[in-house]
């Protein structure tokens, strides 16, 4: 199991509360869900890879970014409905709860994906 990066951690304790300790939750979900991941930070954000870019998380002042890329969008659409998105983008708003369940189902079906890719 690759080991946490302190750039991550140092990431999410320099991130403006209420982002960071939903970041912080985020982080820990990922870990768990993803343990053979790498932890990076690309595009100055933290990113779990496992031979490519899994996803990406990154606070705001009104939301954190869960950034799992297209094609989970669109595979998660019914289920992130009411949730606002973009092509790669999720935005979990700060006045409301985080979805953790459904963030750890994205990821499971990320890893998966990046397996079948390499499979």
């Amino acid at each position: 199991m690759p080991s946490p990066l302190p750039a991550i951690d140092a990431y999410i304790d320099a991130s403006e509360e209420p982002a960071r300790g939903r970041l912080r939750e985020l982080c820990e979900l990922i870990r768990r869900t993803a343990p053979q991941a790498t932890e990076r930070l690309s595009y100055a954000m933290p990113t779990w890879h496992q031979g490519e870019n899994l996803v990406h998380i990154a606070g705001y002042a009104r939301h954190v970014g869960l950034y799992p890329g297209p094609a989970a969008i669109l595979a998660f659409a019914a289920e992130l409905e009411g949730i606002p998105t973009s092509k790669g983008a999720i935005q979990l708003r700060h006045d409301r709860e985080l979805p953790l369940e459904l963030v750890e189902r994205i990821v499971r079906w990320r890893v998966q994906q990046a397996g079948a890719k390499r499979g």
